[in-house]
């Protein structure tokens, strides 16, 4: 396991490049994301550790990171102070290219879309409102979706579907969105409790992860959501993130306020927890697969660090579904 300690900034997200497999971003707030700075750290993954590769501060919390998908040196945060940033690790000045502005409270989600003819942006907040932007006409975005009745805690983007996003929020509900029209095309009661984020599946276009301050995960198929294809549960406090695994199409991950990462594979109906990692002191926030180091997981934490592992469970082949 390699570790990097960043002292006095606590991870809310990581999210490793899709051009470079050892380039990673973190980002980061002071005092647990309450008051004070943030900084968006760029790391670079060596044989023996992790090592700083740039360091962008901003003078309010980030929460959320995403690396553009068309430019390996261009990533996109989310801030404390309803701002979204575009940074530039080839530009020599510290400040951001670009700042947009529109959001009125939090921005939690940041996501960059992965089909490749299209170079959106959407983004979530605690105004309860999602926003569409095209960073390539200019600063104001594209459209903004109004319909959950609670904060919006993430928004993912489809990777299969043009112009199709969910959004999970404090109101319970799972959303799916169709940027074209502008509207909700599924809403899902989810859980009844406040959903802190959500994952496609990359094999299945029709299969979402939801998880929750309840402590459950629960898989959705959105052509039958009357009840979830899989109820996963484990963790003790609020799941903060999920992510589905890119090289195994029914295992995903998640990390929580219970200070564990937990990996499963919900096709297995009797034992769909493969492993608990308790390596963080702290909340664990972020978390990521390697999309080009098979089965390499990166999480971030409240306890200043981030670490690169391989899961054991995912080192060795997976025993067949129960």
């Amino acid at each position: 396991m390699k570790t990097f300690k960043f002292p006095a900034r606590h991870g809310y997200a990581v999210e490793i490049s899709p051009f470079i497999p050892t380039r990673l971003a973190c980002a980061t707030s002071q005092y647990y994301g309450i008051a004070g700075c943030g900084t968006l750290l760029v790391l670079e993954q060596t044989e023996t550790g992790i090592s700083l590769v740039k360091s962008f501060d901003w003078n309010d919390g980030l929460f959320d990171v995403t690396w553009s998908e068309s430019n390996e040196h261009i990533l996109l945060t989310g801030g404390g102070d309803g701002s979204l940033q575009v940074w530039d690790t080839a530009n020599p000045l510290p400040g951001p290219l670009q700042v947009l502005k529109e959001h009125t409270q939090e921005v939690y989600s940041v996501d960059w879309s992965q089909t490749r003819e299209e170079n959106l942006v959407v983004s979530g907040s605690w105004d309860r409102t999602a926003k569409v932007w095209d960073l390539n006409r200019g600063g104001q975005s594209l459209c903004t979706l109004q319909g959950h009745e609670g904060v919006i805690y993430s928004t993912v983007w489809s990777p299969h579907i043009p112009g199709c996003f969910a959004s999970a929020s404090g109101d319970g509900t799972l959303r799916v969105w169709d940027v074209k029209t502008g509207r909700c095309r599924l809403a899902i009661p989810a859980h009844k409790a406040e959903i802190l984020s959500c994952d496609w599946c990359k094999y299945d276009q029709n299969v979402i992860v939801t998880g929750a301050v309840d402590c459950s995960l629960c898989v959705w198929d959105l052509r039958n959501v009357r009840q979830p294809l899989s109820r996963l549960l484990g963790h003790s406090y609020a799941i903060r993130r999920v992510k589905f695994s890119p090289f195994n199409q029914t295992v995903l991950a998640s990390c929580s306020y219970d200070f564990t990462v937990r990996l499963w594979d919900y096709s297995r109906t009797e034992q769909p927890l493969l492993e608990t990692l308790e390596h963080h002191s702290e909340f664990v926030c972020g978390l990521d697969f390697n999309l080009q180091i098979p089965n390499q997981v990166v999480d971030c934490s409240w306890d200043e660090t981030v670490k690169i592992y391989t899961p054991l469970c995912l080192a060795a082949p997976l025993p067949s579904a129960q």
